[in-house]
């Protein structure tokens, strides 16, 4: 995990994390990369010094100057947006793939680990065909598929707090 210190075309500072800098580049390609503060998806990488192993841990981040006398004592701070991380086509995406997942359920039976049997024995016309679903190793998959039995993986949805 990368920690970046990232700035808006507004000035604003913020930080976040990101798996690794490919990570964060097709993030920022897509718009996801936005400003907490204002929602500007035009956020830049900005000057960060690294932190280093020296044995203790060690805030990188320097402690804010006092206030002089000239300075007003509060500076009101706009409350932080959030960040949409998942896109509108991405949203309805997950909300079709939601649907076709619930209408799978819906009208078919769960044979459980019994998938690929089952469904070799109504390709072969030993059993009545009908809708079935169920669980299949990877190599029971690769089987149906070399003798052409139609089958379909059931998509898996993203976790909702994603």
């Amino acid at each position: 995990m990368i920690l970046y210190r990232l700035c808006c075309a507004a000035d604003h500072d913020f930080e976040s994390w990101f798996r690794d800098s490919a990570a964060y580049d097709a993030q920022r390609a897509r718009g996801l990369v936005t400003c907490p503060v204002c929602g500007s998806a035009e956020v830049e990488k900005a000057l960060m010094a690294p932190a280093l192993g020296r044995g203790t841990r060690k805030s990188i981040v320097e402690p804010a100057a006092e206030a002089t006398a000239a300075e007003p004592a509060e500076v009101a701070v706009p409350a932080p947006q959030p960040v949409a991380l998942v896109s509108e086509k991405e949203q309805q995406l997950r909300a079709m793939l939601r649907a076709v997942r619930a209408h799978v359920i819906a009208n078919s039976v769960d044979v459980g680990d019994d998938f690929a049997t089952l469904a070799r024995r109504m390709h072969e016309g030993e059993e009545e065909k009908r809708a079935i679903r169920g669980a299949a190793t990877p190599d029971e998959v690769r089987a149906l598929i070399e003798d052409e039995i139609e089958i379909l993986p059931l998509p898996v949805l993203p976790d909702e707090r994603n």
